[in-house]
């Protein structure tokens, strides 16, 4: 059997696995990508692709409605519950096992082309440097939109990650995928807790950042705890920011526990404090 026929059935069979993801309002040219996880009618995709509900699109064309369950714009993923079981799902493979030079492919629906098959090379795993602290799993991979949320898997069809966006650099266009990893602890852990603001980063003195609040969702623990937009974040738990990814850090430390937010406000000159009970997270059965 030629390798060439190889990649082809292993092309097919994540093909099978993938969905596309219509969002209302949205125009079915350059929707989005989902994977099929599981034989339950579960279908993983990112926060950005997938927000209350949606139709979703099956690989022989047939359609079903999918209702969000879960979602983690953090983390940019989001779970979905299609009422159809028993249907093929990929297994996954950690991320750590993954070996610079891999061949790995993309399937998703990129600018209207369903089914789109595109292949690349693994060019490492971590953050990416100067850019991003999150660990993200790396490929030389041409990517469009409409493959967001669509799997990224290996020459074997294990799902290594979940495509979520391309960063460009020195050496060319990166496409940066979600380890499967982190979608399994996504699924038996649940979403980390929402704070309730919107925040922009901004740059302070050498290694240091603050966060500006532009908005405070109502009801939420930040809007409890009379945070208010003009507010200065500049620590939590007592470790002062130096990224944006430092408040989702501190927000995963304390689910379960009490987060004590630094903040400044007015004239900035003198640091608060307020505690925030987080609830704990989901434990299921892996």
């Amino acid at each position: 059997m030629s390798k060439a026929r190889n990649l082809g059935e292993v092309a097919e069979q994540v093909r099978r696995s993938t969905v596309r993801i219509l969002t209302s309002g949205r125009r079915e040219q350059g929707s989005g990508s989902g994977v099929i996880w599981g034989r339950d009618g579960t279908v993983i995709t990112n926060a950005h692709v997938a927000r209350d509900e949606a139709q979703v699109e099956l690989w022989d064309g047939s359609r079903v409605s999918g209702a969000v369950t879960e979602r983690d714009p953090g983390k940019d993923l989001a779970r979905l519950r299609i009422p159809v079981a028993g249907l093929s799902s990929l297994p996954w493979r950690d991320s750590t096992s993954l070996r610079t030079g891999e061949t790995v492919l993309a399937i998703g629906n990129p600018l209207g082309f369903i089914g789109a098959l595109t292949t690349g090379v693994v060019r490492g795993c971590g953050p990416v440097r100067g850019w991003d602290a999150r660990h993200w799993v790396q490929a030389e991979i041409r990517l469009a939109p409409g493959n967001s949320g669509g799997p990224l898997a290996d020459s074997d069809g294990r799902l290594v990650g979940i495509n979520t966006l391309v960063v460009s650099g020195p050496a060319g266009a990166l496409g940066l995928a979600i380890p499967g990893e982190a979608v399994a602890d996504f699924l038996q852990h649940g979403p980390r807790p929402q704070l309730g603001v919107v925040v922009r980063p901004v740059a302070n003195p050498p290694g240091k950042t603050s966060l500006l609040v532009l908005d405070v969702a109502a009801n939420s623990p930040a809007d409890c705890a009379s945070i208010k937009t003009g507010d200065m974040l500049i620590a939590a738990n007592g470790r002062e920011f130096s990224s944006l990814n430092d408040l989702g850090a501190a927000l995963d430390g304390s689910a379960g526990k009490v987060l004590r937010l630094h903040f400044l406000r007015g004239d900035r000159r003198t640091q608060r404090e307020v505690a925030i009970a987080l609830p704990a997270p989901r434990r299921e059965a892996a």
